[in-house]
């Protein structure tokens, strides 16, 4: 299977939203959008000049499956940013295009804004996100309870050539 990224646009934006209003997505990804507007206003924020956010599309075999994205970036922070990732076609849960889309996107945002120290939160039952963080090189740091869930908290550092 061949796995790309692209750029995110308000109608990518718009599907995605639409995309991950699945009962299973959302008991896995937390969101902050509640309506398409809202979801519309985040995306146009993320194309605003200085913005603290970067998003790209997730293609397989050139159809659109997902997103992935990193918040919070401050190349002076530690870290430096947080990434996220849905893939939200389920039939491809499980068959490696999250773990291979996530690669992709760290080695761009590394030679893009410089970020080498990146988190990640997921939830402590869901051991496809963190299958695909740890193929990454995350690492877990921290595990935690919050509104009754469990999580954790892991980070990945960059070295040369990674």
């Amino acid at each position: 299977m061949n796995i790309t990224l692209g750029d995110r646009t308000a109608e990518t934006a718009a599907v995605y939203f639409e995309k991950t209003r699945s009962p299973v997505i959302r008991s896995t990804l937390p969101q902050k959008a509640r309506t398409l507007e809202e979801a519309l206003a985040d995306f146009r924020e993320t194309q605003l000049p200085g913005a603290k956010s970067f998003g790209r599309t997730i293609y397989a075999d050139g159809q659109y499956v997902g997103d992935v994205w990193c918040c919070c970036m401050d190349p002076a922070g530690d870290p430096q940013a947080m990434v996220s990732y849905c893939v939200f076609e389920q039939e491809l849960w499980g068959r490696g295009v999250a773990a291979k889309a996530l690669g992709l996107f760290l080695a761009e945002i590394r030679e893009r804004f410089r970020l080498e120290r990146v988190g990640a939160f997921t939830f402590a039952a869901n051991t496809g996100s963190i299958r695909v963080l740890e193929k990454n090189g995350f690492r877990l740091q921290e595990s935690f309870t919050e509104d009754g869930v469990e999580s954790g908290y892991y980070v990945r550092i960059s070295s040369n050539g990674d």
